[in-house]
C-alpha cells in the first residue's frame, strides 16, 4: 500500500479522535480563567439569557476555529506552518473552555450543532490548506479579522453589569487580533473580495442558529 495512503489514513484517524474530544469532552484551558477577579453581579433573568445567548456563540465559533486550524494543519507540507496553526488551535481551545466555564456559571448551555460546526469547518480548513500557504495565512487572517469585529459586537451588546462576560470576551479578542497579525507577519495573501463574503455569509449563518440552538 501506498505510504502516502497509510500517512494520510493515520492522521484522518487522529482527527477523529480530536474531533470527538473537542465535541464530547469537557474542554481544558492551559491558561487561567480571564475573569477570576471579575465581579460577578446577579443578572436579571433577561440578561441572562442575551449573556448566555452570546457566549453560546463563541463557544460555537471557537469550535469552528479549532477545527479549522487542524484542517489547515493536516494538508499543509510545510512544518513549521503547520506546528504555528496547531500552536493557534491550542490557544483556541483555552478560549473554548473559558465560554464553557461562563456558560455553566450562567445556567447555560453549548450549541447542540457543535459536531456540524466542527466538521463543516474542518472541511473548509482543509480546502484552504490546499490552496497553498500563503492562502491559507491569508485564510487565518481574514477568519480572525472577521472573529475579533464579531467580539467587538458582543462587547457592545453584553448587559453593562456582566462583568464576567466582558473579560473573557476582551482577552479573547486580544489574542485573536494577535492571531491575524501574525498570520499577514508569515505572509498571508489577501483574500479576493467574494472569497472574504463568503466567509462572513456563512459565519453570520453559523451565528444565528447557534444563538437559538
Amino acid at each position: 500500500m501506498d505510504t502516502r495512503q497509510i500517512n494520510l489514513g493515520d492522521s484522518l484517524l487522529a482527527e477523529i479522535g480530536a474531533a470527538l474530544k473537542v465535541v464530547a469532552s469537557k474542554a481544558r484551558a492551559s491558561k487561567p480563567f480571564p475573569a477570576t477577579s471579575a465581579e460577578s453581579n446577579k443578572l436579571t433573568v433577561e440578561d441572562q439569557r442575551a449573556a448566555s445567548a452570546l457566549m453560546r456563540i463563541n463557544h460555537a465559533g471557537e469550535i469552528s476555529a479549532q477545527a479549522l486550524y487542524r484542517g489547515q494543519a493536516m494538508v499543509s507540507r510545510d512544518p513549521e506552518l503547520r506546528q504555528h496553526l496547531l500552536e493557534a488551535s491550542d490557544e483556541e481551545r483555552d478560549h473554548l473552555a473559558w465560554c464553557e466555564t461562563r456558560l455553566n456559571e450562567l445556567n447555560s448551555r453549548p450549541s447542540l450543532l457543535s459536531p456540524i460546526w466542527y466538521g463543516g469547518s474542518f472541511a473548509i480548513g482543509a480546502l484552504a490548506g490546499l490552496a497553498g500557504d500563503k492562502i491559507s495565512l491569508g485564510f487565518v487572517a481574514e477568519t480572525e479579522h472577521q472573529v475579533t469585529a464579531h467580539l467587538e459586537s458582543h462587547l457592545n451588546d453584553l448587559p453593562a453589569n456582566d462583568h464576567r462576560s466582558r473579560e473573557v470576551i476582551l482577552q479573547m479578542r486580544d489574542d485573536e487580533l494577535r492571531h491575524s497579525t501574525h498570520a499577514l507577519e508569515k505572509g498571508g495573501a489577501k483574500l479576493p473580495a467574494t472569497v472574504r463574503t463568503c466567509m462572513s455569509l456563512t459565519s453570520k449563518i453559523m451565528t444565528t442558529l447557534a444563538r437559538h440552538i
